[in-house]
């Protein structure tokens, strides 16, 4: 593989959210070392609630899919709200259930990435292993190490998590081949 795509997904709708600088931290990372990359957050992953049984006539939807498909490896990203996942991005990861009767369904064998913020090691942990389990059902490989962030540790406390976002990274890229 020369130069995999690797898609961040997740965040909130606030411009320059702690979740949406994580992402684009990691993606960072991973242009550094030669990857391809697509970030989504904000109003690229808020969608309608995912209905069963719906065909995705939204277009960003659309868009969303049409990355993940092209993906060689996720990051995904949420902010801890009341001791997991936001819903946003439990709604994005419903839609992937559009990706069930692809050649590749849902993340099947890919890496997976990630991380975690909230105001309290607490909620950021419980959120690592909520987005864990939910990889493990859209059978991605979670690498070993996810990130958590504890916000309420001041202002520089996405910066002060580069050196565990790339381990993160380049186990994903190793997983790769890269």
């Amino acid at each position: 593989m020369s130069q995999p795509h690797i898609v961040a997904l997740g965040g909130t709708t606030r411009p320059n959210s702690s979740t949406g600088r994580a992402l684009a931290m990691a993606l960072a990372i991973a242009e550094g070392a030669g990857a391809r990359t697509t970030l989504l957050t904000g109003d690229a992953i808020a969608f309608p609630n995912f209905e069963p049984g719906s065909t995705g006539g939204d277009a960003n939807v659309g868009a969303f899919l049409a990355a993940l498909r092209s993906a060689d490896g996720i990051i995904i990203g949420s902010p801890g709200y009341h001791g997991t996942f936001s819903g946003m991005v439990k709604n994005a990861l419903d839609h992937v259930e559009l990706m069930s009767g692809d050649a590749r369904p849902y993340f099947h064998g890919m890496p997976v990435g990630h991380v975690a913020t909230a105001a309290g090691w607490q909620a950021a942990v419980a959120t690592l292993i909520g987005l864990r389990s939910i990889t493990h059902a859209l059978r991605g490989w979670p690498t070993p190490l996810g990130v958590a962030i504890n916000t309420a540790e001041g202002p520089d406390a996405i910066d002060q998590a580069e050196p565990q976002m790339r381990v993160m990274v380049g186990q994903m890229l190793e997983f790769l081949g890269r």
